[in-house]
């Protein structure tokens, strides 16, 4: 694992204190749910669920979004192995009020990596903005999002 893998990891940890940091303004790397929505339609970005598994369960998926993580074994691997398939389109983290998205984006961005967004008005909304649920855009089932994962991401 090279140094700035190393750092962004070791970076999760602290995790529970970059949550009670306040909110990034709203910047270029930093979307809505609906323009990362148009942008997923247009097949510009990919985008990942960072959410917990109970989550997944309780509110579906949000449509075209790969669900992998942040709690789980591997999710750095599995990150930058969907930054590899993503080629030359960034990748947006959603989670359920943006601060988990917005904390991983960030870490990222200090260890330098760039083409990550942040949708941080999450699937649930946050003072940026309703969520992706509210919006009335589409999600999928767990088990449906899980299927539709690429093998490199298992």
């Amino acid at each position: 694992m090279n140094l700035h893998r190393r750092a962004f990891s070791t970076g999760l940890l602290c995790l529970p204190l970059a949550q009670a940091l306040p909110a990034q303004a709203q910047s270029a790397d930093v979307w809505p749910a609906q323009r990362a929505w148009d942008a997923l339609n247009a097949d510009d970005i990919r985008m990942i669920d960072v959410r917990a598994r109970a989550e997944w369960a309780a509110t579906g998926v949000a449509a075209q979004a790969w669900p992998i993580s942040m709690h789980e074994n591997r999710f750095s691997d599995r990150l930058f192995a969907a930054r590899d398939l993503a080629g030359e389109r960034q990748i947006a983290l959603i989670c359920a009020t943006g601060g988990r998205s917005g904390y991983i984006q960030r870490s990222l961005r200090k260890a330098g990596y760039t083409g990550f967004i942040d949708v941080s008005e999450g699937m649930l909304g946050s003072d940026l903005g309703a969520g992706w649920i509210a919006a009335g855009l589409p999600v999928v089932p767990l088990d449906d999002a899980l299927a539709a994962l690429p093998p490199a991401l298992l």
